[in-house]
């Protein structure tokens, strides 16, 4: 199921602010040499990541899945003079391709990029985050959310990906164990008394999580 039809989607990018010329060209070489690259967050989610980021203007943001990094330099946006992102990613094929297009970009040092699992370089990043963005194996989502949670600042987002699944979260019979974890997910996070939360249904669907 796609949420938004062809014809949306393109009045949608008309109607917000354009990718950067580095952003488009990210776009375009995931597309052409990536695997799966529906996995990009593209224009209309990067700018709502960028927005999002300029609203609360981050010190510390922590993006778990890199990926090709046209996220992570979409939440830069909105850092600090002084801020910071750290991305973690397992995929080190992609390493030399993300370095690239990170040096190519005017947030190149506020950058630390780490490669490897995520469940053991969370546990090593002792800061205060403002800004925390789940886009990784959707299976560990809850894992991922325990770890950074009491990282996060009162006041602080936590954002998650793809907790739409493509509407598979509306199957109610053979689910695959991708879709029963996003759904136990989604009801961990609804019933959470420290958080304030809200699916937007944009792309695969973002939920905003604002901690208390």
């Amino acid at each position: 199921m796609e949420l938004l039809s062809d014809e949306l989607t393109n009045y949608l990018d008309r109607h917000c602010d354009p990718e950067d010329e580095l952003l488009k060209s990210i776009n375009r070489e995931t597309h052409l040499k990536v695997l799966m690259p529906r996995m990009l967050s593209g224009h209309f989610q990067g700018r709502l990541l960028s927005m999002l980021s300029k609203m609360i203007r981050p010190e510390r943001i922590l993006e778990i899945g890199t990926y090709t990094g046209y996220a992570t330099l979409c939440l830069a946006e909105g850092l600090t003079e002084a801020g910071r992102i750290h991305t973690i990613d397992i995929n080190s094929e992609l390493e030399e391709m993300v370095r690239s297009n990170f040096q190519r970009s005017a947030f190149v040092e506020k950058i630390e990029y780490h490669i490897g699992n995520a469940l053991e370089v969370i546990p090593e990043i002792n800061e205060v985050l403002d800004l925390v963005f789940i886009d990784a194996d959707k299976r560990n989502n809850e894992t991922y959310y325990n770890l950074v949670i009491d990282k996060v600042r009162p006041g602080g987002l936590i954002l998650i990906d793809n907790v739409l699944w493509s509407g598979k979260v509306l199957e109610t019979e053979n689910q695959d164990k991708d879709t029963r974890a996003i759904n136990q997910f989604n009801s961990m996070i609804s019933s959470d008394p420290r958080v304030e939360k809200l699916i937007l249904p944009v792309r695969d669907g973002v939920f905003i999580v604002l901690k208390k």
